[in-house]
């Protein structure tokens, strides 16, 4: 691992290693997005913010909104970092709140790679106040209206029942029904059986064919 620096910085006597900062980066995947809040166990607010200030002028990290950073991916097309991913900037939005929230209509279908057309605007159902964000190239909005029916649900699962409701019993077919197999982990599609019992029963139905089928390949 590269060391950027072998500081530690002080404030009203609580340090933070700068050291430990960059780890917990470097320890995620690239486009991992993030603010101050997912390091408070190391320090103080103001000392996190201080090494993630100091990071982001050396490059390692870019800022993406206020308080929203994001470790940075190389494009594959263009010289320079990729387009942060929408779906991980709203994470660390609600992550950050400390709100509870769930993609609705195409943006639960893109994440879930069920349609490849890239919303315009991402848009999120939250236990958390209406809000809009933008940055460049990027637009959320948060709904405040929290699906009962997902609540309780992990995350990946969540996006399961929204995308599939979105869709509509009368858009499933054998290709649909393909395509979603690889939608989730053989993990994550045993989970979601676990936890998906007691949504519209045609969604679990149709949850507990496509696991089982995953779980006898």
């Amino acid at each position: 691992m590269c060391h950027i620096f072998n500081t530690r910085l002080s404030f009203g006597g609580d340090q933070v290693s700068a050291e430990k900062v960059i780890a917990r980066i470097y320890g995620k995947k690239r486009g991992w997005c993030f603010s101050s809040k997912d390091f408070l166990d190391l320090g103080s607010y103001p000392a996190v913010s201080q090494a993630l200030l100091r990071l982001e002028r050396k490059g390692t990290i870019r800022r993406l909104l206020q308080g929203i950073y994001e470790y940075p991916r190389e494009s594959q097309f263009l010289v320079g970092w990729a387009s942060p991913d929408p779906d991980g900037v709203a994470q660390a939005i609600a992550r950050t709140n400390g709100w509870t929230i769930v993609p609705e209509g195409n943006t639960a279908l893109n994440i879930l790679g069920l349609s490849t057309q890239v919303p315009s605007v991402w848009e999120y159902l939250s236990d958390g106040p209406s809000r809009s964000y933008k940055w460049d190239g990027g637009n959320l909005k948060f709904f405040s209206r929290a699906s009962k029916e997902t609540s309780g649900l992990s995350y990946r699962s969540a996006v399961l029942v929204q995308g599939l409701k979105s869709l509509g019993i009368e858009q499933i077919d054998d290709h649909l029904r393909a395509t979603l197999k690889n939608s989730l982990t053989p993990k994550e599609w045993a989970l979601a059986l676990k936890e998906c019992q007691y949504v519209t029963t045609w969604v679990y139905e149709l949850i507990k064919e496509v696991a089982g089928g995953i779980a006898h390949a």
